[in-house]
């Protein structure tokens, strides 16, 4: 499977045997909506939690201009989301934690219940205890446990944003209760969530981002999707995996293949959600809408490794 890399207008795109799904940069509003942000803590992550002062440019150093305050890679990260996710959350607070700490990786070490508006005061610079491993599973079970907990107080949808360098040691272990957690939304003993990775940092393990965001799941679809933080060009991009087909982007388009065949028309309205079928060997597709044509590439198909598998 090529990446995925969505270009605007689309903040994401699915593609599988010839089977789109693509979002449309759309800014939602989910009523009842819980976030919570959890931040790796764990040890191959030291180095995005270490503060350092920003060089100073050459024209800077010229014109003795102060010096900046030292930062890491992490906390400007942390602070533009949770400005923006509050302001989706139902009470404008998200519950904020760091998981992978403790020596076993398997601790959630929680921060608290932060506020959007006093962003620039909060420094995040590491777990107490920097984990061992890196464990993700209890920091979902964690985000589970608090969603029921909410649900009382008025939350009908979850999203837990889950900042990492996806090096996982339970991958097996997220994928399972992935699926638990799938049954009983379809269930009614859960409601509605997502699960939104965030890769920070210069090492980041995109390809097992990747497979976690692919897993489809009965009735629910996709209950994840990622993102690389130095890519994100838009804050809405953050939150694609809770616009659905119901929301709608304009009075109308049509999907054009590589050829310039129509794929897909759609009349009178533009859901944010495009589902379509593309010819075998497509590179592209072209929506138009309001006069105006975007190209999306399409990812290089790669069946050798669904072969093997099958064998």
């Amino acid at each position: 499977m090529g990446h995925e890399k969505p270009v605007e207008p689309f903040s994401d795109l699915h593609v599988e045997e010839g089977k789109v799904r693509a979002v449309l940069l759309h800014d939602p509003t989910v009523e009842g909506l819980d976030v919570a942000i959890y931040m790796d803590a764990s040890g191959s992550m030291e180095d995005e939690y270490k503060y350092e002062r920003p060089r100073r440019s050459f024209l800077e150093w010229l014109q003795d201009a102060p010096l900046k305050d030292p930062a890491n890679q992490v906390e400007p990260q942390v602070r533009w989301m949770l400005e923006y996710l509050a302001t989706k959350d139902r009470n404008g607070l998200l519950r904020v934690a760091y998981w992978a700490a403790g020596a076993s990786g398997k601790d959630v070490e929680v921060v608290g219940e932060l506020k959007g508006v006093d962003v620039q005061q909060y420094r995040f610079p590491g777990a107490k205890k920097p984990g061992g491993h890196t464990f993700m599973t209890p920091a979902l079970k964690d985000y589970v446990r608090y969603l029921r907990e909410q649900v009382q107080h008025g939350a009908r949808r979850g999203c837990a944003v889950i900042v990492t360098d996806g090096k996982l040691h339970d991958a097996e272990e997220v994928e399972r209760f992935s699926a638990q957690v799938a049954k009983d939304i379809v269930a009614g003993r859960l409601p509605r969530m997502n699960f939104v990775l965030v890769g920070v940092g210069d090492g980041v393990d995109e390809e097992q981002l990747e497979r976690i965001a692919h897993l489809e799941y009965p009735g629910v679809g996709h209950l994840w999707c990622h993102r690389i933080a130095e890519e994100i060009g838009q804050v809405a991009e953050l939150v694609a995996v809770l616009v659905d087909e119901n929301m709608t982007v304009a009075a109308g388009g049509t999907v054009y293949d590589d050829q310039g065949r129509v794929l897909k028309t759609y009349e009178g309205r533009l859901p944010a959600v495009l589902e379509f079928d593309v010819p075998e060997g497509a590179e592209s597709f072209t929506l138009e809408v309001n006069g105006q044509r975007f190209t999306q590439p399409l990812p290089d198909e790669d069946h050798h490794e669904e072969d093997e598998d099958h064998h």
